[in-house]
């Protein structure tokens, strides 16, 4: 096993994290994914070890990330024998992600950081080409874009296909959470919806719209514009009706169109 200790601490009561320890419910989890034997996988807060021991027989490769010095000192002892897992004391916001080749993620993540992990996984130079992430359900769902999009659904969908995968029992974690929990998979897509270099423009138009609940629509376009985009687009309800991510994309190519490149 490959180690590598700094930057870690040990973490206050309020950051603990609810455990999978249910070997049975682990394997029922790995089963509905993709990984297998050559696969690099990481592992964002490893814990007690429950998930990373069953990673470890079915990969190639498993980095996981502990921030917790006891944590970590007792993982280091239990997989001391384990040639293909690397070990890392420190805080996963704060770690590298590879800079190349492909990679999976599997972790059980503590729910206070779930936005923060998300954002680094799906804003990397080098992003997972799939996550499955537990999560409490009504994040999992905000994420989707679900009950409306928002401006971090709106920036993941155009590289990452998103699912629930698997309703957890709060009886599954010790201790049991508040909160509903969910599996959440999010899978790369071949080809983006944005490319590279319209993502600046995107992420420009997306974050203008949204403001004002959807007013900066109105500011980034005339009211002809916004006529003609809003047919486009088939959007018949503005001021009430939920505006679809595909709608979305419909809208930033007239951006493009009629807007951006009106003004160069």
């Amino acid at each position: 096993m490959s180690k590598n200790r700094s930057q870690g601490q040990t973490l206050p009561l309020w950051v603990s994290q609810n455990y999978l320890t249910r070997y049975k419910t682990i394997k029922s989890l790995l089963s509905r994914t993709t990984i297998g034997a050559n696969d690099h996988v990481i592992e964002i807060g490893p814990g007690k070890g429950h998930i990373t021991g069953l990673l470890v027989e079915s990969c190639r490769k498993v980095t996981a990330i502990e921030i917790d010095e006891k944590l970590y000192d007792r993982l280091h002892q239990k997989f001391n024998d384990s040639a293909n897992l690397h070990l890392y004391h420190q805080d996963f916001l704060k770690w590298r992600l590879p800079a190349s080749g492909d990679y999976k993620v599997f972790a059980n993540i503590p729910f206070c950081h779930t936005t923060a992990i998300l954002r680094k996984l799906t804003e990397s130079r080098n992003p997972p080409a799939e996550a499955w992430l537990t999560m409490e359900k009504g994040a999992a769902r905000r994420f989707m874009g679900k009950p409306h999009e928002t401006l971090r659904s709106l920036m993941i969908k155009p590289v990452f296909d998103l699912k629930i995968v698997y309703h957890f029992l709060r009886e599954d974690f010790h201790p049991k959470p508040g909160v509903d929990v969910v599996l959440l998979h999010l899978k790369k897509k071949t080809q983006p919806d944005i490319s590279p270099a319209q993502w600046r423009n995107y992420e420009h138009f997306i974050t203008r719209a949204l403001q004002g609940n959807r007013a900066g629509l109105r500011r980034i376009f005339t009211q002809k514009q916004l006529s003609r985009v809003f047919r486009e687009a088939d959007i018949s309800d503005f001021v009430t009706g939920e505006i679809l991510y595909v709608q979305w994309l419909c809208l930033f190519r007239s951006y493009c169109k009629h807007v951006r490149c009106s003004k160069q």
